[in-house]
């Protein structure tokens, strides 16, 4: 199991842009369909599951400042307040995804940089399932609305279209109030496809089997980039090709996308931001035989790196 020892800390620089985690809180999942056919022997070394079988995961955002950009990447599963949308549900759903009410919230992770939800200009949500998008939205004064006033959010079209037609197996991780008082206010922009230079030094990835339409942040630099993981990579146990989750609708396909990321970030020299793991925020890979491990796991903090 990694240890606090194990884990260097990294201020992370890459084209100007500093990158910063934004913890927004812990929830749990299901061991087994966090690592689908891969033997519970093997996965509870690194994430040991409570008496439901529960492991424990972060829902964590990324902040990349640059001049006039604020760029959020994700917001974790926010409020859990009954409204009109009906499918997120207070306490039942608190209970049934083991959500803590310990530790930072997205707003006081965003605080302790002096910064509010206000200063937010660009929101990227990799897909619209709860754990990503929850914290898009807020209950303000009985009704659901943007809790990123000031911002434009970005989702690919095709998942979008995927959230407001689910089939049945991700209908319980589309919940409305996430994206439709998006879509109400003018908020939310739709992305087709990946883009080369969505901002300066960004470029956006599309990958398809988690679920349709999951885009991924690409922060390009000289030396290295940043690559933002999603439900593609979620922790730094998945960076084994086969170890998949029993939420992928695609597995092979999801093998076969993660198989190409993985190849680029060794070759490049690319850091994987984990959005889930609970201890790791960033690392990079070697090659290993015919897979990959991890090296130099971090936590985002105060060493230099360009």
């Amino acid at each position: 199991m990694i240890t606090t020892q194990d884990i260097s800390n990294l201020q992370l620089t890459i084209q100007g842009y500093q990158a910063f985690s934004i913890p927004t809180g812990q929830f749990g999942l299901d061991g087994g369909s966090m690592f689908g056919t891969v033997p519970k022997v093997l996965w509870e070394k690194s994430f040991p599951a409570d008496s439901q079988n529960r492991i424990p995961m972060e829902a964590r955002a990324l902040l990349l400042i640059h001049d006039n950009y604020k760029i959020l990447v994700d917001t974790g599963n926010g409020d859990h307040f009954l409204e009109k949308y009906g499918n997120k549900l207070g306490s039942k759903f608190e209970s049934l995804y083991n959500i803590s009410s310990h530790g930072p919230t997205l707003e006081q992770s965003l605080n302790q940089l002096n910064l509010t939800c206000d200063d937010i200009t660009h929101v990227f949500l990799t897909h619209l399932h709860f754990d990503h998008a929850g914290g898009a939205t807020t209950f303000v004064n009985n009704k659901v609305e943007a809790r990123f006033k000031n911002a434009k959010y970005y989702v690919q079209k095709n998942n979008l279209e995927t959230a407001l037609n689910p089939n049945i197996r991700e209908k319980a991780s589309y919940l409305e109030a996430n994206f439709l008082p998006l879509i109400e206010s003018g908020h939310l922009v739709t992305i087709d496809g990946p883009q080369t230079n969505w901002l300066p030094h960004i470029d956006i990835l599309v990958s398809n089997g988690h679920t349709q339409g999951q885009q991924h942040l690409l922060l390009k630099g000289q030396k290295s980039s940043l690559f933002y993981g999603a439900d593609l990579i979620p922790t730094h146990a998945h960076i084994r090709k086969a170890w998949i989750m029993g939420y992928d609708l695609d597995p092979l396909t999801l093998i076969k996308e993660k198989s190409e990321i993985l190849d680029e970030a060794q070759k490049n020299n690319w850091y994987l931001f984990f959005e889930h793991d609970p201890w790791i925020e960033v690392a990079q890979i070697q090659k290993d035989k015919n897979d990959y491990k991890m090296i130099n796991p971090s936590c985002l903090g105060n060493k230099q790196t360009s």
